[in-house]
């Protein structure tokens, strides 16, 4: 067994979500008989479900194994090694390299986008176990989602818009090689799991949910009561759910420590067809937990049926927003709305009430207790209000200028608000609103290929930022940095020790380098290193070219320019003010660096895994400083050094082991 599989198995064990088994069924298959016709039952379109027997083999080529004609059709088929697109199937290979694949489509039916006609989920077969051997698959239409369980696990889901069309008698067949048995019946629908706390199988850093096309997307965390909350988008295609319109819901993990993780149940789970969520912020309000959150119906329903003209028009008559009620007011909900924890910690239940007309709201309470939000997504500006459920006005109209996710953190003298991918602006504690300045524009900024970054105090006055780093698309894999004030109100950012990843001892590999220079990188996962001494005249730069065993295109190079106070990864990468795209995370530079005037060190941690496919390069610059780069196809054989002006002293090198990493 794969270690990657091997994984995948052990944290799924600890994350099962099991298939409620159906004991009726509408009409049952064999291999004796495998094809019949059957009266469909009224509201089968509402909700159905398949469970079937399947013993792949060692199948070659493309076969359906079942069909139900114009509703369901379920394939094992040949997946191309090479795409990675919408499913990333490679990140489960067979030992052969070949990618197997067990796939089911629904053909849905809506007035509302009649092109919207069909939805397919799979699974790489070689992330089970037994990939050739006896499995049994669970396909679950309950309306708000479609599932697939292989073997009692939730392997893949989507959430459909439109239904299918039942005849009034169905026909379905299977093929009996590949499907010994097979029953199709009510929908029993996905367990609640409201009790679900569990512990995480793998370390925080880097961190991808199981699975082979599951990543994290926007982050948004808090301090309360002892414990670091951290909620995130599940994204399932990069963005390709419900039809590319993404269907994210808030999935919750918490800690104490920061070394244990405890995964809770779903925030906000998705229930109905026309819910699609958007990033919010978590806040305490008469010390209750909240999460507030975008709902972004228009995606799926045009802006006339839903809410949101209504709440623009009464904002615009009043000056203020009231809470507009699901089921009391027409119109499908849109804009922002929260849900409310039930015990402080986790049990969070969703109030039905849109407050806003903005689509990302950011709700926070400002260090003197007043309830304060920053609107993006359809809005923008600061608002004010007494209570959640209504009466928000403006404090500023024009600032910030909204976005995807403003995020406000206190810190000393100075008050910040950082943007979702490139804006960040400060102020000192007491000035007006209107005087924060924009530190992009100054080059003072400290993205590092972070995306929608969450910032939180936790004690020891510390700060933590927490974003996720893009792999091959919208979402990725989670990050965590430690946060570094300097007494001008200037923010840097270093490796938090709580979740750096283990390695094992260092090796010293050059006591100095001063010229040229190549060592052999091992493992292609490794902690890299060193210490760079300026020249006399305080210039010089240095590179760390990461080479490919084979394909000398997918080479990555980061430098650090002493003398230009400058780092980059790549030739030719631009900082955010110059226009770069540090959000990315593939090519770009930061400037204005601290610390490099003397003696620093760098440490450079290269993580690589089959499922996001590459190399995650992730730098820490004089303990001031990070940068992440991710490096699709990177397998990395050899290290290069290119020094000028500057001599690297102890370089050492250390393995790490990313197998108990789901990346």
């Amino acid at each position: 067994m794969g270690d990657d599989r091997r994984q995948f198995l052990k944290m799924a064990a600890v994350a099962a979500v099991a298939a409620p088994r159906v004991i009726s069924a509408w009409s049952r298959l064999d291999r004796q008989s495998s094809r019949a016709e059957f009266p469909v039952p009224a509201g089968a379109s509402q909700g159905f479900r398949v469970e079937m027997t399947v013993v792949p083999g060692q199948f070659r080529g493309a076969r359906v194994i079942l069909d139900i004609p114009g509703v369901l059709s379920v394939a094992l088929h040949q997946h191309d090694p090479r795409d990675r697109a919408r499913q990333n199937y490679p990140a489960f290979r067979a030992a052969d390299g070949s990618v197997p694949v067990l796939e089911a489509s629904l053909t849905l039916h809506s007035a509302e986008h009649p092109d919207w006609n069909r939805m397919t989920i799979g699974v790489p077969l070689a992330m089970v176990a037994r990939p050739e051997g006896r499995h049994e698959v669970v396909l679950d239409f309950s309306g708000a989602r479609w599932t697939m369980f292989v073997d009692g696990r939730l392997v893949d889901n989507d959430f459909p818009f439109g239904y299918p069309k039942w005849a009034e008698r169905a026909e379905w067949r299977i093929d009996p090689e590949f499907t010994t048995e097979a029953a199709v019946s009510a929908s029993a629908g996905e367990p609640a799991n409201k009790a679900l706390q569990r512990r995480l199988a793998a370390p925080i850093q880097y961190w991808t949910p199981p699975g082979h096309n599951s990543w994290v997307g926007d982050v948004a965390a808090i301090f309360h009561r002892g414990r670091y909350h951290l909620f995130y988008l599940f994204d399932r295609r990069h963005h390709q759910s419900k039809f590319g319109k993404g269907a994210h819901y808030f999935e919750h993990l918490s800690t104490k420590d920061f070394r244990s993780w405890t995964e809770h149940e779903a925030a906000t789970p998705l229930e109905e067809q026309w819910e699609c969520i958007g990033t919010g912020t978590p806040f305490v309000f008469k010390d209750r937990l909240c999460l507030s959150y975008g709902l972004h119906t228009g995606r799926v329903y045009a802006e006339e049926k839903t809410t949101w003209p209504a709440q623009w028009a009464y904002l615009k008559e009043h000056g203020a927003t009231r809470a507009f009620r699901r089921g009391a007011d027409p119109g499908m909900p849109a804009g922002a709305t929260y849900a409310v924890s039930t015990d402080g910690v986790g049990g969070f239940r969703k109030s039905g009430v849109t407050f806003h007309p903005c689509q990302n709201p950011s709700v926070y309470t400002d260090p003197e207790g007043r309830l304060r939000m920053l609107a993006n997504a359809g809005s923008k500006g600061m608002w004010a209000s007494d209570s959640v459920d209504g009466g928000w006005r403006p404090t500023n109209a024009e600032f910030p200028p909204g976005g995807d996710c403003t995020f406000y953190f206190r810190w000393g003298r100075f008050d910040y608000i950082i943007g979702g991918f490139t804006g960040l602006w400060r102020k000192a504690v007491g000035a007006p609103d209107n005087a924060y300045e924009d530190l992009v524009r100054k080059g003072l900024d400290f993205y590092d290929g972070s995306n929608v970054p969450s910032i939180t105090a936790i004690p020891g006055g510390r700060f933590v930022m927490a974003a996720w780093i893009p792999i091959r698309g919208w979402g990725g894999t989670l990050v965590l940095r430690e946060l570094v004030q300097f007494a001008d109100g200037r923010i840097g950012s270093k490796w938090m020790r709580e979740v750096t990843p283990r390695t094992g001892v260092p090796k010293v590999v050059a006591a100095s380098v001063s010229e040229a220079a190549e060592l052999s990188a091992g493992s292609g996962a490794f902690l890299l290193t060193f210490h760079v001494e300026p020249s006399d005249a305080g210039g010089g730069r240095a590179s760390v070219v990461l080479v490919p065993d084979e394909d000398r295109q997918a080479e990555c190079e980061w430098r650090v320019d002493v003398g230009a106070r400058r780092a980059q990864f790549g030739a030719g990468g631009m900082s955010l003010r110059e226009g770069g795209a540090p959000e990315k995370a593939l090519r770009y530079a930061v400037e204005n660096l601290i610390g490099v005037d003397r003696a620093f060190e760098v440490r450079l941690m290269v993580v690589r895994g089959n499922k996001i496919g590459g190399c995650l390069v992730d730098v820490e610059i004089a303990g001031a400083r990070t940068m992440m780069s991710y490096r699709p196809e990177l397998s990395v054989g050899r290290v290069a050094f290119r020094v000028e002006g500057v001599r690297l002293a102890d370089v050492r090198i250390s393995a790490m082991d990313t197998a108990s990493y789901n990346v």
